[in-house]
């Protein structure tokens, strides 16, 4: 069965409703996404950063997987399909995905604070200041945040160096060390790229661009792949 990889950005997530939360200006609430996004937000204004993922965690809660999560879901019928995704949220797995890699964390997820290791799925939406892990430390958002490395980059980068088909959805390709998994993929496999934006990069090999918003572009490639 061929192995068939995905890297998922915010493009997929948007056509269900997932909101940035971020303005033309750059702004979350006259705040720069920087200073609820970073370790250095978290230790100046605790609150302030659990409330920027109190709402988009309970956002999550109020939109649902579309079309092109479904197809991805279905693809699995047919290929070894594994899913790297640069997106917070559970729309992959809600949608049947069962092979997810989440390089920049969890939205419903929480961590301890002192130990790395302590994840736990969060109950409802809400984390408050307070709620604390076995070891008595604070529980913060299971996230990567500005200035933080991302541990799953390295599993990333071997799983699509085993893909017969790589697949972009969603994804302008410019956030690193995300954009650099495309560089990963063996130089003679078919590889896709679905976004409005999508641009061509003459330094990947194979690579057919399909200028389509995920909902259109991903079902139209699996009938391509599967006829």
């Amino acid at each position: 069965m061929k192995k068939i990889v995905i890297l998922s950005g915010a493009g997929i997530s948007a056509e269900s409703g997932i909101k940035t939360f971020r303005d033309a200006d750059g702004l979350w609430n006259n705040h720069r996404i920087e200073e609820v996004a970073s370790p250095f937000a978290w230790a100046q204004n605790p609150q302030l950063v659990l409330d920027f993922y109190n709402m988009r965690r309970k956002q999550l809660y109020e939109v649902d997987p579309n079309a092109a999560h479904y197809a991805l879901a279905d693809l699995e019928k047919d290929f070894d399909v594994e899913i790297v995704t640069q997106n917070v949220d559970d729309l992959h797995e809600r949608a049947g995905s069962t092979k997810v890699l989440h390089l920049h964390g969890e939205l419903k997820k929480v961590r301890s604070t002192i130990d790395p290791s302590l994840v736990h799925t969060l109950g409802g939406w809400e984390l408050k200041l307070g709620d604390l892990c076995e070891k008595g430390s604070q529980l913060r958002p299971h996230i990567v945040w500005f200035g933080e490395e991302v541990p799953n980059i390295m599993i990333a980068g071997t799983i699509v160096r085993k893909a017969d088909i790589l697949v972009v959805i969603g994804t302008s390709l410019q956030v690193y060390p995300a954009a650099g998994l495309l560089h990963h993929a063996p130089h003679d496999i078919p590889k896709y790229l679905i976004d409005p934006a999508a641009v061509a990069d003459p330094y990947v090999l194979n690579l057919e661009v399909m200028r389509e918003k995920a909902t259109v572009g991903v079902p139209q490639l699996l009938k391509q792949l599967r006829s």
